[in-house]
């Protein structure tokens, strides 16, 4: 919200300074000589009409729109050049605007256009210049503005490659923890086929020579096999496309296993957790204790990386019939911007866990100060 606030306090700070301009230019005769002075005015409001508007990344608009008042904006100079009569001004306004445009364009425009837009704007706001005059001042001016111009693009592709980076950060982060989650889940079928498997072979031995029980039990575990084999394979392919799809299990870490988590934490030396359950740890599902274990255990972490100072950490579990309740509290001062780890990452891929299972999950200081991480898991 607030970065929208300030995007919008920009696009209005450089619409004044465009009008500032286009008013400087008019009240000083600066464009009253130029015959095209309607078509010029017409092209200054243009390109803010192309580039202010807020418009999502890819939208095909803006590097048409750019392309077309870019080639307007070199007609203009090529029939100012070519007329005796000079304005004593080029169109200042018309500038402004065309490096913003420059900018937005180099950030927002899809890949394919991008650059036959940026280098038409970029020649277009670069002779501007020459509509009053060939003069080695104004020549030099063409330089200045083209030095503009690269700034702009410069700013733009910097700020693209950011966004690039942050989407493919969180979609990284996104991806392993869906396939972590599929790991734990495969873990847990696998724990339960493997008894299923075991049952019936312990069965066959006590159904006697009763043919179509042990043809069943036979059936039965054969199944399970094959279930177990294509699971191996489809959660190494999610791990790892190059790693041995028969690897070992990993154990599920659940609720059951917190105070162990949280005695090694206290361990380890710094800050003191204790841990608080309310209700049955035992019998949740599968998905919603992994996902409880895995919320303490990121908060612990960021706790170590980011609070090291606070005295405790208090780790809360409550189960209500409906939803388990996790909170995750240190006492400490609140954690500076700067210092979030990965831009947040850790989080991120934690939010996106706790979505997969239907539930909610917040983080931020608390109302005493320090750092509070919640989250709702749903039973059902």
């Amino acid at each position: 919200m607030l970065n929208r606030l300030l995007l919008r306090a920009g696009q209005i700070g450089v619409l004044g300074t465009m009008a500032l301009l286009g008013l400087v230019e008019m009240t000083s005769g600066g464009l009253r000589s130029s015959p095209l002075i309607g078509l010029q005015v017409a092209v200054a409001i243009a390109v803010a009409v192309v580039w202010l508007p807020l418009r999502p990344p890819g939208a095909l608009v803006l590097p048409v729109g750019a392309i077309v008042v870019s080639l307007v904006s070199l007609l203009i100079t090529a029939v100012l050049v070519l007329d005796e009569t000079r304005s004593s001004l080029w169109g200042l306004a018309e500038t402004v605007g065309m490096l913003g445009m420059l900018g937005v364009m180099t950030r927002n425009a899809p890949a394919r256009w991008a650059a036959a837009a940026v280098l038409v704007s970029l020649v277009a706001v670069s002779l501007m210049p020459l509509r009053s005059g060939t003069d080695p001042v104004l020549i030099t001016f063409c330089l200045v503005q083209a030095l503009g111009g690269a700034a702009a693009i410069s700013v733009g592709f910097i700020l693209r490659n950011l966004e690039t980076n942050r989407r493919l950060g969180l979609e990284s982060v996104r991806a392993e923890q869906r396939a972590e989650f599929a790991r734990d889940l495969h873990d847990f079928i696998a724990h339960h086929v493997t008894g299923i498997v075991v049952q019936a072979q312990g069965a066959r031995f006590i159904a006697g020579q009763n043919p179509q029980v042990l043809l069943a039990l036979e059936q039965i575990e054969k199944a399970g096999a094959e279930t177990m084999a294509s699971m191996r394979r489809m959660v190494g392919v999610l791990r790892d496309p190059h790693s041995r799809p028969d690897a070992p299990l990993a154990p599920i870490a659940g609720v059951p296993d917190l105070p162990a988590l949280v005695e090694q934490f206290t361990a380890a030396g710094g800050p003191v957790a204790r841990l608080h359950l309310d209700g049955d740890a035992h019998g949740l599902p599968v998905e919603v204790s992994t996902s409880a274990y895995r919320v303490v255990m990121e908060a612990l972490t960021n706790v170590r990386r980011h609070a090291p100072g606070a005295p405790a950490v208090e780790v809360l579990l409550r189960r209500t019939p409906k939803v388990l309740l996790v909170r995750v509290a240190n006492d400490g001062p609140p954690r500076p911007p700067a210092s979030r780890d990965r831009s947040g990452y850790g989080l991120a891929g934690l939010a996106e866990r706790i979505r997969a299972v239907g539930g909610q999950m917040s983080a931020g200081p608390g109302v005493d100060g320090g750092w509070v991480v919640d989250a709702a898991l749903p039973l059902s």
